[in-house]
């Protein structure tokens, strides 16, 4: 027989930064500074690479499209946190943590699928520069885009509906800004290890083999690069996959750490210190990265002022 007192739970409640109440307004500034700047910086890449004559090439068309899957994702989270931040409460009702986790995991493989893309168009203008056009034609760069944004939806929906019909009894406290997958898994009662064999399936799906296929990609873009005679030569073609790189190693370094670790040694405080820069630090520098890497991207900012 069940025990009576296993209540379930209706809501949860995001404690996100309010355990250091001390430092709640200065955090309120810089998030809210930080999603400005966000939203302005990502803006701005979408408006000069849709209207610089001289950004029209598939390269540019991606980095749009990461441009605006990171204003989508970071509107996920940050929104939402503010406001916890600035009622002093962190409710929020079982559907709408669901809903949360959803878009947090949609976005975040598409991002992985989408930096994969990237990684490969750069492999076929470096290692296949004659063909390029032939081979990243408008319709294979829409249909890559739309593969990004599509594929991984079936499988988010089915993970979050898989892990909000377990049981939650006893805390509702989720110890965390956003209703993410390690601490809502702690808040369940009985046995999770099927859903954390589940969670591990999935990412190792949309993190790991694509995070292959670009250290793939990387490995003959740079064998290619170093086959160049010329020392020049050789610059350019690395410069226009080193800010690329930079946000991989960026997204893929704190998502990996956060995320393929065991639930019972993972410290809270360092888990959403992680969580904090692939949720912020990604979108934060995508564009100062992309801008300041990139001679083009300058050149067609500069037109823009």
């Amino acid at each position: 027989a069940e025990k009576s007192n296993n209540t379930t739970v209706m809501e949860f409640i995001l404690v996100g930064f309010s355990d250091i109440s001390n430092l709640q307004w200065i955090l309120f500034g810089i998030f809210f500074v930080t999603y400005l700047m966000i939203l302005l910086g990502n803006s701005i890449i979408i408006l000069i690479t849709r209207t610089d004559p001289t950004l029209q090439n598939p390269m540019y068309f991606f980095l749009a499209n990461f441009s605006f899957l990171e204003i989508c994702y970071v509107t996920v989270t940050v929104p939402r946190m503010l406001i916890d931040i600035w009622t002093q409460k962190g409710n929020i009702s079982f559907l709408a943590c669901a809903t949360q986790m959803c878009f947090v995991l949609m976005f975040g493989g598409t991002e992985c699928l989408l930096l994969t893309v990237m990684a490969y168009d750069r492999y076929v203008a470096i290692c296949n520069p004659l063909n390029y056009s032939l081979v990243m034609n408008h319709k294979v760069c829409i249909q890559l885009v739309a593969g990004s944004w599509i594929s991984g939806i079936p499988f988010e929906i089915g993970q979050t509906c898989q892990i909000f019909s377990l049981s939650f009894c006893g805390s509702s406290t989720i110890n965390h800004f956003f209703c993410d997958i390690p601490p809502i898994l702690k808040l369940a009662c009985g046995d999770t290890f099927v859903n954390e064999m589940e969670v591990y399936i999935v990412s190792v799906m949309f993190s790991m083999v694509p995070f292959l296929l670009i250290v793939a990609s990387y490995g003959k873009i740079i064998s290619n690069i170093l086959k160049l005679s010329s020392a020049k030569g050789r610059a350019k073609a690395f410069s226009t996959c080193s800010s690329h790189l930079t946000v991989v190693v960026l997204f893929y370094g704190t998502a990996a750490i956060n995320y393929l670790q065991p639930k019972s040694n993972q410290s809270e405080g360092l888990g959403k210190l992680l969580s904090l820069f692939y949720t912020i630090l990604t979108p934060v520098m995508n564009p100062v990265i992309y801008s300041l890497r990139n001679k083009d991207v300058m050149v067609a900012l500069k037109k823009l002022l």
